[in-house]
C-alpha cells in the first residue's frame, strides 16, 4: 500500500480542510466586503469534498473572523470594519474626525422625565428637574452599527424633536440652535455582548460582541450637558488612538 494509502483518515479530513480553508481565502481576498459565497452544497461539488468538510472550514473562517454567518441568508465575507480616529491630544480630543461613512438615526424613544437620584448627581440638578432621553439606532452604509441613549436636561434643549436627532451632528446642533459649546468630555470604552433587544436592533446575534461607550461631556462654562451610553458593533465598528509619546511614555 501506498504512503497515501496508510495515512490516517484523521490527516486526510485535514488535509481537505486545509484545502477549503485555503479556498476560501483566495476568494475573500478577492471579493469585496459582504460579498455572498456559494453555497456549501455548491462549494463542495466544486473542490470534490463533503458538505461537512466545507461546513467545518467555514466554521474555523467564521470564528476567526474572515466570514459572517446569517441565519437564512448565507455566508458573506466579512464587511469592512467603520474606522473612528481618536487623538491622545486632549486639546483636541472633541474635534477628532467623525467616523467614516455617511451616518443617519433612527429613534427609537424620545421621553422626557423626572432626573431621579443618579441623573441628579451627574447633572447637579435637583431630583424632579426634567431629563430628556434620546435612545436612537446609528445607521451607515445601510446597515445598523450602534444604539446610542443621551440623557441631555431638557431645559438646555427647548424645541428639540425626534426629526432633529436623525441627521447631523449633535454637537453642533447645541451649538448652533441652542449656544451650548461643548468643551470636554471623559469617555470609557469596555466590551461587552448584545443582550436580546440590542441584538435585534442591531442585526446580530445575541451575546454578538460590542464595545460598550459612556461619556460625560460639559460645556465651555463648566456643566455637565450630556451622558451617553452606546454600543456598537464589534464586528464593524473599530477605534484607532494617535498617541503622543514621550521619555516618561512606556
Amino acid at each position: 500500500m501506498t504512503g497515501s494509502q496508510t495515512r490516517p483518515a484523521r490527516k486526510v479530513a485535514t488535509a481537505k480542510r486545509d484545502r477549503v480553508r485555503d479556498h476560501v481565502l483566495q476568494l475573500i481576498d478577492a471579493a469585496a466586503p459582504g460579498t455572498s459565497l456559494d453555497s456549501e452544497r455548491d462549494m463542495a461539488a466544486a473542490l470534490g469534498v463533503s458538505r461537512p468538510t466545507v461546513r467545518a472550514a467555514l466554521q474555523e473562517l467564521v470564528d476567526s473572523g474572515h466570514l459572517v454567518r446569517h441565519q437564512g441568508r448565507g455566508t458573506f465575507t466579512n464587511p469592512r470594519k467603520i474606522d473612528q480616529a481618536l487623538t491622545g491630544d486632549p486639546a483636541t480630543a472633541l474635534a477628532a474626525p467623525s467616523a467614516e461613512g455617511v451616518w443617519t438615526s433612527q429613534v427609537v424613544s424620545f421621553r422626557t422625565s423626572a432626573a431621579g437620584a443618579s441623573r441628579a448627581t451627574r447633572f447637579a440638578v435637583p431630583l424632579d428637574e426634567p431629563i430628556l432621553r434620546i435612545v436612537r439606532v446609528r445607521v451607515v452604509e445601510e446597515e445598523p452599527m450602534a444604539i446610542e441613549r443621551i440623557d441631555v436636561p431638557a431645559a438646555l434643549v427647548p424645541g428639540l424633536g425626534p426629526a432633529d436627532m436623525e441627521s447631523g451632528n449633535f454637537y453642533h446642533l447645541l451649538r448652533d440652535r441652542h449656544g451650548i459649546v461643548v468643551s470636554e468630555a471623559v469617555q470609557t470604552m469596555e466590551p461587552t455582548v448584545a443582550n436580546p433587544e440590542q441584538a435585534e436592533l442591531l442585526d446580530v446575534d445575541v451575546y454578538a460582541p460590542l464595545l460598550q461607550i459612556e461619556r460625560t461631556t460639559k460645556d465651555s462654562v463648566g456643566r455637565v450637558v450630556e451622558f451617553v451610553h452606546s454600543v456598537y458593533r464589534g464586528d464593524r465598528y473599530r477605534i484607532t488612538t494617535r498617541l503622543r509619546l514621550d521619555d516618561a511614555s512606556g
